[in-house]
């Protein structure tokens, strides 16, 4: 019984070796832990457009509301005080105020979205290295 024991020992192993060879060998063609690798990655990437698609539309529907609601709030102050823009150039009373609450809200919006592009560049960096790692460990079978 013992010697059935080794003899599928040394099988599975001859078999592991087999398999670990003949993917080193075709790296261009996919296959074996290049494949895995690819279906995770395609996974991963229609997952992101997906998160990004739905981030979009929220955002766009969130502009249209705050815009929609800016305009009326400007129309119901512009009846209410009666100040009504100058015929300048430059703008004057409710319109430079509804400019500077514009201007500090897309700054806002501005720096939550460079925070957002640092945080996810920072996540694809370690998942990248994370990923090579991986991939290193399983073909040389280095820890």
């Amino acid at each position: 019984m013992l010697h059935h024991v080794r003899y599928a020992a040394f099988a599975a192993a001859l078999s592991i070796f087999a398999v670990t060879t003949a993917g080193a060998q075709d790296a261009q063609k996919p296959g074996g832990l290049n494949k895995v690798a690819q279906n995770v990655s395609k996974t991963m990437k229609k997952a992101g457009r997906d998160t990004k698609a739905e981030a979009k539309r929220a955002g766009s529907k969130a502009h249209n509301e705050l815009t929609d609601a800016g305009n009326a709030t400007k129309t119901t102050l512009k009846k209410a005080t009666g100040i009504k823009a100058p015929q300048s150039h430059q703008p004057g009373g409710l319109n430079k105020v509804a400019r500077n609450i514009s201007n500090t809200s897309k700054k806002a919006g501005s720096d939550i979205k460079a925070e957002k592009n640092r945080v996810k560049g920072d996540l694809h960096g370690a998942s990248t290295e994370a990923g090579k790692s991986v991939k290193d460990t399983a073909l040389k079978g280095k820890p």
